[in-house]
Order: C-alpha cells, then structure tokens, then sequence
C-alpha cells in the first residue's frame, strides 16, 4: 500500500490541476493521478481555447454562473499563472433572417446571465469591426479572450507542484473500495489509500463514479473535428466568429477561432460517437467545415491548412436534445467525500477555477482545513523566447548560448526552451510534452525541421531513439536504426 493522502484527484485535464492547484492552499496530502504520461492530453487539450463570456448557457445553470465569474477572473488568473491571454472579442453572426429571432434570444440570454460588454451590431458597423465576415447581423462580446490551454493547464499543475502535491502520470484508476472510511484507490502501478476522491475524469467520470455503485451517469461522447490553418488567416479577422447556434444541433456551431498563437481554427463538428477513443478525423467532415467556413469567411482557401486534431466533448445529454446540460459537482449520496464531476465540457476550461473554488469550499465547510503556510499562488513558469524584447533575449542567451540556437523556425522555439521542456516538474519527456510547452512541431512544416532536433535533444538526456515516446507509452516514432 502506498502512502496515505488526505486527499486524491482523479484527472489531471484543466479542473482537475485547477483542483489540485487550488486546494494547494490548505494544509492537506494531496495527490493527483492521471492515465496519460502528461497533463492536458485529452479534452482540456483538444479544444477552441476561448474564454468565453457566458451568454451560451441557461440561466440559472452552474455552467452560466461559473463561466461569467471565470471571464471576469481569467485575466488576472493568467497574470498570476504567467499564461499568455488575449481579449479578442468575439462575434456571433446572423447569416439570415431566419437567425435573427435567436441572435435576440442568445444577447437576452447573455444579459439574464449577467455579462457584460454585449451588444448587437448591424450590417455597417459589423463591416467596419470585420470587413471580411458575411452576415446580416451579429452580437458582439467584447469580453471574449483566447488563451494557451496548455500552458494553462501545465503552469496550474506545476503551480500546485510547487505547494506540495504530488502528480502520478501513467496511472490509470482500475478499482476504487471504500474500507473504514477511507477509500483505496487501485492503479494499473499502485494502490493509494485516501480520505477524500474528486472524480475530475471528464471523458471516463461515469466510469469512476460506478466503481462505488454512483451508477446513475452517463456520459455520451461527442467527437469535434477541426481544421487548422497557417497563421496568415489571422490577416483575415481579429477575433472569433461564431454562427447563431441551431437548436439540437449539440455546439455551437462550426467557428473561426482566431487563437493567441496567430493560426486560426475551423471548427468544431459535433457528432456522437461510441467510444472516448474515437479521435480519427474523417474526409467527409473535414470537407463539411471547409464549406461551412467559407460562408462565414469566403477569403479563406484550402492552402492555408496545415493540420487537422479531433477533440471529444464529455456530454451528459443525448443528441437531439435542445439544450447543453450542466455541471454536474455532488457529493456521492452512499459514499462520504467522494466528489463526481461530470459532464464538464465546454465551457469548463473557462470555469475551470470557479469551478475549483466551489470544490474547495464545500469541502472546507465541512473538514476546516487548517491553511498551507508555504503557500504560494503565483507561478513564473519558463521564459517564452520569442516574446521577448531583443535586449531580453540578448541578455539570455549570454546567460546560455542554448537560447541562442533555434530548434522549430515556424516557431522561433530555442533548444534552451526544449531542454526546459524536457525537465519539466512533472516528468513527462515525450515528444508531445516538448510540443505542448514549447509549440514546437506546431507550424507550417508539422515538425519537418524541429523533430530530428527534438529527438537529438532526448537523446541527450539519455533515452535511446528507440525508446523514445511520441504521446503516449508505446507511442515509438523508431523502431531502429539504417545505418
């Protein structure tokens, strides 16, 4: 039996380290397990990355009241996180007259919720705010951000690292008994004993709530495909353009995401899949979100796209349904201090910490967790090299000629930054890890130029090629050498 904690988080996506990060405060054994080698590689990953305003969501829901407090939050949160933010705005658009009964509805909604900075634009001044944009109308929010939902989460889990709890990678929740008051909690590597569970699983939160008999959720899967395009899109519009979402539909609707890096994102689709694990992107759908894209924005063409990634939405409602569902945050009505959330999709990374701190009080409120002294909220987090003045990175690469070699040219990433990538806090070396801190691999070439140097530096620290993981364990992009 490993050692005791008074408290386990199970899921290590955006709430989950949000968790982890946040009740970091209180003098308690925290731990954190997660089934993939890395933080964020699943839904809190595999999204658009807005901050959104709150307008989307029913009144009176947790999704509305967590995600107008997170917007009005996120800013300072990413100050004191060191995460790179934007406030773009983001306009909703009309594309007919049959869409403008709803754009009233969503702005009427948004005001019920309490947001503010919404306002409703006609054909003229819609022109002068984003020439390039078709439609009849549109609603603007002028409180809309886009952020890094990487470092986001990375920086919240190495912030919570740096207060004391510990993260388990590569480890998968496989049984959960509760003995004495306590529950053990049985890995694919090990067995932790605890006082308390947060079941944070998103995609898998059914799952591990039926493992102690909380058999009455379900969670449906809904596969969003997007398109990704080289950062000269980001000539055609300034900030995200979404069309008024149809009922029944399941999202919002295929988008233009203008994101913090200078690319932007078509999509996402919305289709029900069986399985979590259904992250193929497919032609036919592909085909679909170029077509609907073009409607929005008729400037875009085919080579501005140089990728495509498929996020999994964890839904707790069925498809047809006319609405979006709501967080589910309770405390298991058989099993005390068994947490479920469920059902945290879109727009959970925004209410990501609103959403932690509701955790952390109802728990505090019960238990009086005594305060953490050595607590610290503020995170540095590695230098981002090509957001420096030339001074800054001039007075860097003195320090360490490393800074001074660029490994990724669509990225300007630094070997220095891919070595610091690699000795990260939580010990994930895969080549993904590197790519999810750095951005390496994501420009135009896919990793053309910057893979042979990332594996060099690996290689460095002393991990065969062949041993090398891509994603995942047994991810091996070699299999043995030529010569």
């Amino acid at each position: 039996m490993n050692k005791h904690f008074d408290i386990m988080i199970i899921g290590g996506g955006a709430v989950g380290c949000a968790l982890a990060y946040t009740l970091s405060q209180y003098d308690v054994l925290i731990a954190l397990l997660e089934r993939n080698p890395d933080v964020c590689m699943e839904t809190s990953g595999k999204n658009s990355a807005v901050i959104h305003a709150g307008f989307n969501n029913s009144p009176g829901s947790l999704m509305a009241r967590l995600c107008v407090q997170g917007n009005k939050e996120f800013e300072e949160y990413c100050k004191i996180l060191n995460v790179p933010y934007k406030k773009t705005g983001k306009m909703v658009v009309a594309l007919n007259d049959d869409d403008l009964p709803l754009l009233d509805e969503i702005l009427e909604q948004g005001n019920k919720n309490g947001c503010v900075g919404l306002r409703k634009l006609y054909k003229a001044e819609m022109n002068t705010i984003e020439p390039n944009v078709c439609g009849i109308a549109a609603m603007y929010s002028e409180n809309t951000a886009v952020i890094d939902p990487f470092l986001y989460t990375i920086h919240l889990a190495e912030a919570a690292i740096q207060n004391g709890v510990e993260f388990f990678m590569n480890s998968e929740v496989t049984a959960i008994n509760c003995k004495n008051d306590k529950y053990e909690v049985y890995t694919n590597t090990a067995v932790y004993s605890t006082a308390i569970v947060i079941n944070s699983a998103g995609l898998y939160s059914d799952i591990i709530a039926s493992m102690i008999g909380d058999t009455q959720y379900k969670i449906y899967p809904s596969r969003g495909e997007y398109l990704l395009l080289d950062k000269q899109s980001s000539e055609l519009v300034s900030m995200p353009v979404y069309p008024v979402p149809r009922k029944g539909v399941g999202g919002l609707g295929v988008h233009l995401t203008t994101t913090i890096d200078g690319n932007m994102l078509i999509g996402p689709s919305a289709e029900y899949v069986d399985s979590p694990e259904t992250y193929a992107t497919t032609q036919q759908m592909l085909e679909q979100l170029y077509s609907e894209a073009k409607q929005l924005l008729p400037q875009i063409d085919r080579s501005m796209i140089i990728g495509q990634y498929t996020g999994i939405r964890p839904k707790i409602i069925q498809k047809g349904s006319d609405n979006f569902g709501d967080f589910i945050i309770k405390e298991s009505e058989n099993n005390p201090d068994f947490i479920n959330l469920i059902g945290i999709e879109s727009p959970g990374l925004t209410a990501s910490l609103p959403l932690a701190k509701c955790v952390a009080e109802m728990l505090n409120a019960k238990h009086s967790f005594s305060r953490n002294t050595n607590y610290k909220a503020e995170y540095k987090g590695s230098p981002i090299f090509r957001d420096l003045t030339v001074e800054q990175q001039n007075a860097l690469i003195k320090d360490n000629p490393e800074y001074g070699e660029i490994v990724c040219r669509c990225e300007n990433i630094t070997r220095a930054e891919v070595l610091n990538a690699l000795n990260n806090p939580l010990g994930s070396k895969s080549v993904v890890s590197v790519k999810n801190r750095t951005r390496a691999t994501m420009g135009r070439c896919n990793g053309g130029y910057c893979l042979t140097r990332i594996v060099d530096s690996i290689t460095k620290q002393g991990v065969a090629p062949e041993d090398i993981t891509y994603r995942h364990i047994g991810d091996k992009p070699f299999v043995g050498c030529v010569k």
